[in-house]
């Protein structure tokens, strides 16, 4: 590729990812108006809707419980998730492409359709309305990431290493705890994030499995966009971007750091 058909794509690629991302960001200037509805960019900057959030118990709630379910949620998907991609890993070819296929099945089926099905699942069970039937959902939606995350890592393993291990007499608890999980940390570490991100901006799965008693924030977006579109949302939309990118970010950079410190164990 030449420099000049590199520069072309540079800026191509560029436009299409302003055109995709910069709508997103429109939600910041519009946080900041003064009138009572959303005009941008403002005639007039205030905080006065930042107040109205921060003195609202209603969305410190949904806030709190969105932080809840998304920590839950990213347990259990990581927890399965990691089991199911040492195991993808165990397995024949032909056999890892029909499970994997199974495991990322939620990433292809309509959301609408994994949310309706769980709320039948849910409501016999008495999960429906409860911040760990939120989890169980949104894990499910979760778990195809850190399965690919981890089986990442895990093909990048050195098998010798096992080996070693396993030479040498260690259990295989033992060999996963002291040998693979160090070496998996950074496909923990990204799979965590890309599963925590995928709970806490989740809204059609919560707002069929949420209650009076489990709102997520995105919920009550949804909800205060139906009653009444004031700034106000536009602010709960600006704090769940800013902690979305926020984790992100971090997650990032510990992702690069664990990467460096475990390279040198993983040649």
């Amino acid at each position: 590729m030449t420099e000049k058909s590199r520069v072309l794509s540079t800026i191509a690629g560029s436009i299409v990812l302003a055109f995709l991302v910069l709508p997103i960001f429109a939600v910041v200037p519009a946080s900041f108006n003064h009138a009572s509805f959303i005009r941008i960019p403002p005639e007039a900057m205030s905080l006065r809707w930042y107040e109205v959030f921060l003195n609202d118990s209603e969305w410190w709630k949904a806030l709190l419980a969105s932080f809840r379910v998304g920590l839950l949620a990213t347990t259990i998907s990581v927890v399965l998730g990691t089991a199911a991609a040492i195991g993808l890993e165990r397995v024949t070819p032909r056999i890892r492409a029909i499970l994997l296929g199974v495991v990322l099945s939620p990433l292809i089926v309509p959301v609408i359709m994994t949310s309706i099905a769980l709320y039948y699942i849910m409501r016999p069970l008495g999960l429906h309305g409860t911040i760990f039937g939120l989890a169980i959902g949104h894990s499910l939606l979760a778990l195809p990431f850190v399965v690919v995350n981890v089986g990442i890592s895990l093909r990048s393993i050195d098998p010798n290493c096992t080996r070693a291990a396993e030479g040498l007499g260690a259990s295989p608890l033992r060999v996963f705890r002291t040998v693979t999980l160090p070496l998996i940390l950074p496909g923990l570490a990204g799979g965590s994030a890309f599963a925590f991100i995928t709970s806490f901006d989740e809204v059609v799965v919560s707002i069929f499995l949420a209650g009076v008693q489990a709102k997520t924030l995105p919920v009550k977006i949804w909800e205060a966009i139906r009653v009444e579109f004031t700034p106000v949302t536009a602010v709960a939309s600006t704090v769940l971007l800013a902690i979305t990118l926020l984790l992100f970010f971090g997650v990032k950079v510990a992702g690069r750091r664990l990467a460096s410190e475990s390279a040198p164990h993983g040649r």
